[in-house]
C-alpha cells in the first residue's frame, strides 16, 4: 500500500452520459463487483476539472485522480492532500485542492460506496 506521499489526482473534460457531477448520484446505480473491474467512475465534474477513481484501486486508502487536458494529478482523500501532480502549476493545484476539499464528504461517500467498505 502507498504512502500518502505518494497520492495522485487527474481532472479532464467532455462529459458523457454515464457520467453526473453529483457523487451521489452517479453511485445509486450499483454494479455487481465483477462488472466494476476496469471502470473509471467520474465521481464529480466542475469547470475543466474531471475527479474519478479507477476501480481497479481498491486496497489504497480513499483517493482520487483529477484531470484537465494533458494535466494529472492524485489527491488523498481524509484529509484531501496532494499525492502525484503531472503538469498542475502550484496555483491551480491549490484551487483543484479547495475544490475537492469543497466536496470532501461526497467522494469519500462515493468511494465507500463503490469499493463496498
Amino acid at each position: 500500500m502507498p504512502s500518502r506521499s505518494e497520492g495522485h489526482a487527474k481532472a479532464g473534460v467532455g462529459a458523457r452520459h454515464d457520467e453526473c457531477p453529483l457523487v451521489t448520484r452517479l453511485f445509486r446505480t450499483r454494479l455487481a463487483p465483477e462488472k466494476r473491474l476496469g471502470t473509471v467512475p467520474t465521481v464529480l465534474r466542475t469547470g475543466p476539472y474531471r475527479a474519478y477513481f479507477y476501480s481497479h484501486e481498491p486496497n489504497e486508502p480513499p483517493h482520487v485522480h483529477v484531470d484537465r487536458g494533458d494535466q494529472s494529478a492524485k489527491f488523498w482523500l481524509g484529509p484531501v492532500a496532494l499525492a502525484r501532480n503531472l503538469g498542475f502549476s502550484a496555483r491551480e493545484l491549490h484551487r483543484t485542492e479547495r475544490i475537492l476539499a469543497d466536496h470532501e464528504q461526497e467522494l469519500l461517500e462515493a468511494w465507500y460506496e463503490y469499493f463496498g467498505y
